[in-house]
């Protein structure tokens, strides 16, 4: 069955992708490895144009609020990827995302709110290529404070 365009996809559902995050650090946005393989740095929730989520989950953020965050975690992913590839229908699977949550110490929702981001690839990609496996983590704090970062591993046609 040959796939949908992703970027007809993002269309129909009026998804922009974002520019390319500013990189927080001394690190390269997606690494290539092997011929077919490309390592995704993490990606936190700012989107760059003053829309992002700070806070902890099970205090200062619902569920509902995480979700946006890993939604827009993935849509910097698929904006550090594009420019990578140059064309997001290159890619064949994801192969395993590893999402990071900023929460309370009695919060234990963390896949909840990273199916926000999972939902995402799942939608523009089908579930065959869009449904990695995956792993969500609970964590005390991230960086600036912000409420999700994800990583991800991604196979290339």
């Amino acid at each position: 069955m040959m796939m949908k365009d992703v970027y007809e996809i993002l269309k129909e559902k009026g998804i922009t992708l974002p520019q390319p995050p500013a990189k927080g650090g001394v690190y390269t946005p997606v690494q290539e490895f092997g011929d077919k393989f490309l390592y995704c740095s993490g990606c936190g929730p700012d989107l760059g144009n003053g829309n992002t989520v700070v806070g902890k989950l099970g205090k200062d953020l619902t569920v509902e609020e995480g979700q946006r965050a890993a939604y827009n975690c993935m849509l910097n992913l698929l904006a550090n990827l594009n420019d990578k590839t140059g064309d997001l229908n290159r890619i064949k699977r994801f192969v395993k995302v590893l999402a990071f949550v900023n929460s309370a110490d009695d919060f234990g929702m963390q896949p909840q709110v990273v199916n926000g981001g999972s939902n995402l690839i799942a939608e523009l990609f089908g579930e065959e290529a869009g449904l990695p496996a995956r792993s969500a983590i609970g964590t005390n704090a991230l960086p600036g404070g912000i409420a999700c970062e994800i990583e991800a591993l991604v196979e290339l046609k």
